[in-house]
């Protein structure tokens, strides 16, 4: 996908150059001396880092990952059936319950700092060591405590959890720091470039819901208390891999690693964390909270009906999502200021994605027969959806330039205006117009954050829209010439 991006690369540094050098003739030789340096300590930083320098491993890496992912939602989906027919839709229904809440509490208490590691550790190795203890002991201090808060309001306040056995949540609860520090791992993987094992670790920690449900429930018959506890079990053996291996990565480093936290570190990075963190909550709501409103107003059928046009949306942001994750190392340890990597991968995303945007408005008018008649409205409300879904996931690849330079305060601000602004449409468009209203209300938020992070990346790298949007001439014959190629060696 992203097949000629060392060309693009070094074609936009020299347009660059080139333009610097018209409006200053008189400084040529510094700024080309100031290049090359800059140059060779990117050159030192890479390979130490292992960040993929090229763009064909960069696209095995994420094709591999969307693989992962979907299997990952293959797997969610075959437990959730096997607990439905064991257990009955009480059991899956107090399951649902135990699992939100405890990855509720593990996302809130992140505090941002696995997006930091990735950030402070693919831009200077020396930081290696000192934030992962940091964050590992945050995992275990602050995940400890909010294990035993939430074990005790089970104790204390069981009429917030129905009918869950106090017991039940308390072994839940055990797995709450495991998982952050499996967070904050996989985080860690993907900082110094080792994606392989960012995605079979994730893979592994969801693939252990369909086994330890096949085990529990299949095979020994037994009941919920039993799978909960294979499941807390099964995060605690991730989580004590992880940890191994990164010690094991860190004994294999060339230069001296101390193993002890880092106070000034710490502070730097839970800084830019909750920076970070707020964007993400932001996005959270603005992604979710509409279904809720919908359900208030307009009833489960309605609501039911809008969850699965938000689902199809949600699994075509799959890509561009995948995509920013492993483009945020990459652009941190480049440490690129003019924005070139990312607007040759924003480029190479705005042509797939439109392609698949385009593909999905026809296969729209299939899921009413799939679902049944009463989904009839499902296809009105996706295509309602798709030119947001379009925006959302270039805007998902434009700002992984920000959170790779130091995220300034304006992106999380961006997110704040744009959660406001989405809580009011959601408010004004849903009880007149339903689900629709609130597709509506997404795709404006959608474009809005779009909007604010392309103006203000065009003003912070000077970049032209063409070269943020759209690919060249010869970019896009380069790229019909791969996959011909592709095609006929396949045929060979």
């Amino acid at each position: 996908m992203i097949a000629v991006e060392r060309d693009a690369e070094k074609r936009d540094t020299e347009t660059h150059r080139r333009g610097d050098a018209a409006k200053d003739r008189n400084g040529k030789a510094e700024r080309v001396s100031q290049q090359t340096e800059k140059s060779s300590v990117i050159a030192d930083d890479l390979p130490r880092l292992r960040v993929p320098a090229s763009p064909r491993r960069f696209s095995v890496h994420v094709a591999w990952t969307v693989a992962a992912r979907l299997l990952m939602t293959v797997n969610s989906v075959a437990a959730g059936v096997i607990v439905a027919r064991w257990l009955g839709a009480e059991g899956l229904g107090q399951l649902a319950v135990i699992n939100v809440a405890v990855a509720t509490i593990v996302q809130l208490s992140s505090a941002g700092l696995p997006s930091a590691n990735t950030y402070f550790i693919a831009r200077d190795k020396s930081h290696f060591a000192p934030a992962a203890v940091n964050s590992l002991i945050f995992a275990l201090v602050v995940g400890g405590l909010l294990a035993l808060c939430l074990t005790g309001a089970a104790v204390w306040r069981p009429g917030w959890f129905g009918f869950i056995s106090p017991r039940l949540i308390g072994i839940a609860s055990i797995s709450i720091p495991f998982q952050l520090i499996t967070l904050v791992g996989l985080n860690i993987f993907l900082a110094v470039g080792r994606v392989g094992r960012f995605n079979l670790f994730d893979l592994v920690g969801q693939s252990f819901v369909l086994v330890n449900a096949i085990v529990a429930l299949v095979i020994l018959n037994a009941g919920l208390w039993l799978l909960v506890s294979l499941n807390a079990g099964a995060s605690v053996v991730i989580a004590i891999l992880i940890v191994a291996l990164i010690g094991a990565y860190g004994a294999q480093m060339k230069e001296r690693v101390a193993w002890r936290p880092d106070l000034r570190l710490f502070g730097r990075m839970m800084r830019y964390g909750l920076k970070f963190h707020i964007s993400i909550l932001a996005g959270a709501l603005i992604f979710r909270a509409d279904l809720l409103v919908v359900n208030h107003f307009r009833g489960g059928a309605e609501a039911g009906v809008y969850s699965v046009a938000s689902q199809v949306a949600m699994m075509l942001m799959l890509l561009p999502g995948v995509i920013a994750t492993l483009l945020f190392p990459r652009v941190a340890a480049k440490r690129d200021e003019t924005g070139g990597l990312t607007c040759v991968v924003t480029r190479h995303t705005a042509f797939v994605m439109l392609c698949l945007c385009l593909l999905a408005a026809p296969l729209s008018f299939v899921l009413p027969i799939l679902y049944g008649a009463a989904f009839a409205d499902v296809s009105v409300q996706l295509l309602i959806l798709l030119p947001g879904v379009y925006l959302i996931g270039l805007e998902s690849i434009l700002v992984q330039h920000f959170n790779a330079v130091g995220l300034p305060m304006a992106i999380p601000l961006f997110w704040v205006a744009t959660l406001a602004i989405n809580v009011a449409l959601v408010f004004g468009l849903v009880p007149p117009f339903g689900a629709r209203g609130a597709a509506l209300a997404s795709t404006v938020s959608y474009a809005l954050i779009f909007a604010l992070v392309a103006i203000y990346f065009r003003m912070y790298t000077r970049r032209k829209l063409s070269e943020m949007f759209f690919l060249s001439g010869s970019e896009l014959r380069e790229l019909f010439a791969a996959q011909r190629l592709k095609v006929s060696s396949k045929r060979a």
